[in-house]
């Protein structure tokens, strides 16, 4: 039963990603896509040191770590 609740978490959370990514490319929608918060994110600095961009790597690394190292 946990594996099934989470695989329907995952699966839930990617509809709703690809529900506001399919909001934010319609004519004249203020929803941010996907791209602009990322691009948004990765500008972010402090003191010079790049904190969006290691943010967005850490991600990555974290998405790494748990769905493709075996």
């Amino acid at each position: 039963m946990t594996r099934f609740l989470a695989i329907a978490g995952f699966v839930l959370a990617g509809v709703a990603v690809l529900a506001v990514e399919w909001a934010a490319r319609r004519p004249g929608s203020r929803v941010p896509s996907i791209g602009d918060v990322a691009a948004l994110v990765m500008r972010y600095d402090v003191g010079g040191l790049p904190v969006g961009r290691l943010a967005i790597l850490g991600f990555w690394f974290w998405l790494g770590w748990h769905f493709l190292a075996r």
